[in-house]
């Protein structure tokens, strides 16, 4: 499997990213670990546009971003045009965010996540396919700067 996927994740969210790591490591996939790399303080934005940039300049390929509530980075991955970061609370949210809205990254919220829903909420995230038809035009229109 050559699918890659990049992860990154403020402080906060440290230690539920290195568990989406290590489960995309154990299923084969390209992980690329932007940061942060322990619970020292960080700011998020930092780490939500280092990744959006990743994830654009690398066709194909996937992200995971975590911080606190989830909300915060997903803002920051989302301010650049061709990203369409879910910030997803479960497993419904996160099989829709693939199939209506061709999500690219994955944001989770670690004070609001479990970490035995982790799994579930990757897993659907990783298993789903964009459905395309009527919502082909819709993510259109999520990738195009407006006018």
């Amino acid at each position: 499997m050559n699918q890659k996927y990049f992860i990154a994740s403020d402080h906060a969210g440290y230690k539920i990213k290195e568990v989406v790591k290590k489960q995309l490591q154990e299923k084969g996939y390209e992980v690329i670990d932007l940061g942060c790399h322990s619970e020292d303080r960080v700011d998020y934005p930092d780490y939500g546009h280092a990744l959006a940039k990743e994830v654009l300049a690398n066709k194909g390929s996937f992200g995971v971003l975590v911080c606190g509530s989830g909300i915060g980075i997903s803002i920051s991955a989302n301010r650049h045009y061709g990203i369409r970061a879910a910030l997803c609370h479960d497993e419904y949210g996160a099989k829709m965010s693939r199939a209506h809205n061709d999500a690219n990254v994955l944001c989770l919220g670690a004070r609001c996540t479990k970490e035995e829903d982790v799994s579930v909420i990757l897993n659907a995230f990783l298993e789903g396919e964009f459905e395309g038809g009527r919502h082909t035009d819709r993510v259109k229109k999520l990738d195009t700067p407006p006018k």
